[in-house]
């Protein structure tokens, strides 16, 4: 760990991979963020590793994803690797999903700091 990343990013990191696995948002929702997002915002290296393999299994069904993810990071050097703990907790919540997306919209402008959001 470089040690550059604070506490808030760490949590926003770990945020933005649980909106990403969760049920609740759309295969293809999951990949257009995905594409937006540089994994270099992922300062840990195995945020950054799960990061690149939920990005590389694309548009599948977030069920399957949960089950591939593991073996995946495992592979990636990582054999300590829990999916549950990252995920901890489990159950998004609609309430949750929508501070999950707000970390998800924050490491996207991470990642693209030049960029204006567009202010709807």
């Amino acid at each position: 760990m470089s040690g550059k990343g604070t506490a808030h990013e760490f949590q926003l990191q770990k945020n933005t991979l649980r909106f990403l696995c969760s049920v609740l948002i759309k295969s293809g929702t999951r990949s257009e963020i995905c594409k937006l997002l540089d994994p270099i915002v992922f300062d840990d290296p195995l945020h950054r590793v799960v990061f690149e393999e939920i990005r590389d299994l694309g548009s599948i069904d977030s069920r399957r994803l949960r089950e591939l993810l593991p073996a995946r990071v495992t592979i990636r050097g990582f054999p300590d690797f829990d999916l549950n703990d990252l995920l901890a907790p489990r159950e998004v919540t609609e309430k949750e999903i929508d501070q999950l997306f707000e970390s998800a919209l924050q490491l996207l402008d991470l990642s693209h700091p030049d960029q204006e959001r567009p202010v709807d």
